[in-house]
């Protein structure tokens, strides 16, 4: 028989490569089971991991929830009116003590034309009064009111606080204050009183003399007459004094205040031979308040000033815009004041001039801070002083 080659293809297999490949095969089987293994471990471990950080977000979802609910609850019974405004200024949100002091309806509306509508600007900062939603109805509620803003995308919270009760109380402890002092120096009010009324008695009694001579009965009436203007303004301080200074609702341009001031004091400046010059630096501002009780306080200041003055000296008056604030200074180049009578100067009946009442610089300090403002004095002995009332500038109806 004639024998066959096998085909070249089909050569006879190695058993030591085979099994070399069997190992390699066994080996990389083995590696993908570790790597499988290990990878649903790491899948086991994560889905814990997830599970937890779940529970930790639900458990922290159900606690933002509660004080959500508790929040709202708080925002519902809060005496205080709240207000949330979008970034254009228009209200989004509002608790019932809000509605309440402004009144319905509020959702929607722009703050700056609730804010015109109900509130009404006074000397004090940060606080307003309300405006009745009946206009024959009188409202003396007042609010303090303070804006923040909640996020950058411009929202911001109104804050509305009734401030009345606390008002009325500080106006009745400075009624009582007032009265109380008025009450410790009565016995030296009444001297005062005695003294000019016993000199227009005295001079009155020379008129009815009937061998007086003309010229001594013109003489003994114009001082008499006197006497009793005297005890006129003096009687007038004190019930300035007593009831206080309202600081009122006006609008008060401080350079026609100015004008005022000069045309009343200009000729009696003359007179007592002093130099009077008035600066206006208040770049067309005003304040809200009381144009004859301010008036008033810086005639008494004005006043002083001319009486503390020699013949030649001078006297300024200076108005003057600075941060929000106008200054009203009055100055002179007179005697001065020591230091030790500064502190006293604004007491009650503290006076240093026998003809005064002791009331004018008390009035003028419960005048300025009726208006939301304070005194300031500069002085030395020799070279004069200078008092300085700086009032708020008149706020407007625009608090956004």
């Amino acid at each position: 028989m004639e024998s066959r080659s096998l085909p070249e293809t089909l050569k006879p297999v190695n058993p030591v490569e085979l099994e070399q490949a069997f190992t390699l095969f066994s080996q990389a089987s083995a590696e993908l089971t570790n790597a499988y293994q290990e990878l649903q471990q790491q899948v086991e471990r994560l889905t814990a991991e997830l599970a937890v950080a779940n529970g930790e977000l639900r458990r922290q979802l159900q606690e933002k929830e509660a004080l959500s609910q508790r929040l709202g609850l708080l925002l519902e019974a809060l005496p205080a009116g709240v207000l949330v405004l979008d970034g254009d200024g228009c209200v989004a949100e509002t608790n019932p003590a809000a509605r309440l002091m402004l009144g319905l309806p509020l959702l929607g509306e722009a703050w700056e034309g609730v804010a015109q509508r109900r509130l009404r600007p006074t000397t004090t900062p940060h606080e307003w009064d309300l405006v009745p939603v009946d206009a024959a109805t009188a409202s003396d509620r007042r609010v303090s009111l303070v804006i923040s803003s909640l996020d950058a995308a411009g929202r911001s919270i109104v804050l509305l606080h009734d401030v009345t009760e606390a008002h009325r109380m500080q106006q009745q402890l400075e009624r009582h204050q007032r009265l109380s002092a008025m009450g410790e120096m009565a016995a030296g009010l009444a001297h005062q009183l005695r003294t000019p009324l016993a000199t227009a008695l005295l001079y009155t009694a020379n008129l009815v003399k009937p061998n007086l001579a003309e010229s001594d009965r013109m003489r003994f009436a114009e001082k008499s007459l006197a006497r009793l203007r005297h005890l006129e303004r003096l009687i007038q301080d004190m019930l300035t004094f007593v009831k206080g200074e309202s600081s009122g609702q006006d609008f008060v341009p401080v350079s026609s205040l100015l004008a005022e001031l000069q045309q009343v004091m200009e000729p009696q400046m003359a007179q007592h031979g002093l130099l009077f010059s008035v600066a206006d630096r208040s770049n067309g501002t005003g304040v809200s308040g009381s144009r004859k009780a301010l008036t008033g306080a810086l005639l008494n200041l004005l006043e002083n000033a001319m009486q503390a003055c020699l013949v030649g000296g001078s006297v300024s008056l200076l108005a003057e815009d600075v941060d929000g604030r106008v200054l009203l200074k009055v100055a002179d180049n007179g005697r001065g004041i020591d230091a030790a009578l500064q502190e006293r100067l604004f007491e009650p009946f503290f006076t240093t001039r026998t003809e005064g009442t002791g009331l004018g610089l008390a009035i003028v300090r419960g005048v300025v801070q009726a208006h939301g403002g304070e005194v300031r004095l500069t002085s030395a002995p020799g070279t004069g002083s200078e008092f300085v009332l700086a009032l708020p500038v008149a706020a407007h109806a625009d608090v956004s």
